[in-house]
């Protein structure tokens, strides 16, 4: 089981809570809260060893520009895909900004 811990600059924090997903076979769960204006901090904790490049990879493209919330998001992965990772994430944010 691996634990990473990712910053990301933001802006404005963001309004409320969000879960997406759940944590079953193959699948995996984002939880989102606010957080002081200018950082998003992310806590990933995977069941699949050695897998930082492929969330350092989806993460960097994801918040590259800045401009997302300021938020704690918290994802539990049980070895999801690079796919379902995308959706997932696609998922909550699209609902943070609901």
């Amino acid at each position: 089981m691996e634990k990473l811990h990712l910053d990301y600059p933001a802006g404005a924090p963001a309004t409320r809570r969000v879960l997406a997903g759940v944590v079953a076979s193959g699948d995996l769960e984002v939880l989102i809260t606010p957080a002081a204006a200018g950082l998003c901090h992310i806590v990933i904790h995977s069941a699949a060893d050695g897998s930082a490049a492929r969330w350092r990879a989806q993460l960097d493209r994801l918040f590259a520009n800045g401009k997302a919330a300021a938020m704690q998001m918290e994802i539990n992965d049980f070895a999801a895909t690079p796919g379902v990772i995308s959706l997932r994430l696609a998922q909550a944010l699209e609902e943070l900004s609901a």
